[in-house]
C-alpha cells in the first residue's frame, strides 16, 4: 500500500486543524496507527484502507465505505457508524464502545459479533 497525494494532503490538513472531510476518496490509503480522532469522514470512500491501530475516537464515519478495509485494533469509541459499510473488513480487536450504529443500515462483516 502506497501513500498517495490524497493521503498526504489529508494528513497535513488534519494536523493543521481541519476535521471535515466528507465525500473524500482515501481508498487504498495507509493510515495505520494514525491519530485522527474526531474526524468527519462521512460518505468517504475508505475501501481497502489500512486503518489498523488507528485512533478514530468520536469520528463520523456515517455512510462511509470501508469494504475490505483493515481496522484491526482500531479505536472507534464513540464513533458514528450509521450506514457505514464494513463488508469484508477486518475488525479483529476493534473497539466500538459507545459507537452509534444501526443494524438496519450499518453493514458489518459476516460473522462479526457485536460486543
Amino acid at each position: 500500500m502506497v501513500e498517495s497525494q490524497n493521503t498526504t494532503a489529508f494528513l497535513e490538513a488534519y494536523q493543521q486543524g481541519q476535521r471535515d472531510f466528507p465525500n473524500t476518496d482515501l481508498s487504498q490509503s495507509n493510515l495505520a496507527g494514525q491519530n485522527i480522532k474526531g474526524v468527519n469522514l462521512s460518505y468517504a470512500d475508505l475501501s481497502g484502507c489500512d486503518l489498523s491501530e488507528a485512533n478514530l475516537r468520536g469520528a463520523d464515519l456515517s455512510f462511509a465505505i470501508l469494504r475490505e478495509a483493515n481496522l484491526s485494533n482500531t479505536c472507534l469509541k464513540g464513533a458514528i457508524l450509521i450506514g457505514t459499510n464494513f463488508t469484508n473488513a477486518k475488525l479483529d480487536g476493534v473497539d466500538i464502545e459507545n459507537a452509534d450504529y444501526d443494524l438496519k443500515q450499518t453493514v458489518f462483516p459476516t460473522g462479526f459479533v457485536l460486543p
